[in-house]
């Protein structure tokens, strides 16, 4: 899949506005989706969450304390799609 995320906007509580390079975009509600503990515990600060950014070169979502989010993930809840799985092919 590998959609990359191009726009972020934060709404109401832990929801966030996600647009994809695909045009793809809707609402994600961060709580349900991630529990706020260890490298997420400081994202419960309303605060901290608001400084929630698009890495420029991996195109998925990054705060300051080091946390991130696989934009896989979000694009298969905002596209409502399934995560696609991949399969090793063996080499000889």
């Amino acid at each position: 899949m590998l959609k990359d995320i191009v726009a972020v906007k934060r709404l109401e509580g832990y929801q966030l506005f996600l647009r994809f390079e695909d045009g793809i975009e809707g609402v994600v509600d961060i709580s349900q989706l991630i529990p706020f503990s260890g490298i997420f515990a400081p994202l419960q600060d309303p605060a901290t969450f608001a400084q929630v950014q698009i890495h420029p070169e991996l195109g998925t979502l990054i705060w300051q304390n080091g946390a991130d989010l696989d934009p896989d993930v979000l694009y298969a809840i905002v596209s409502e799609t399934p995560i696609p799985t991949y399969s090793r092919v063996a080499t000889q």
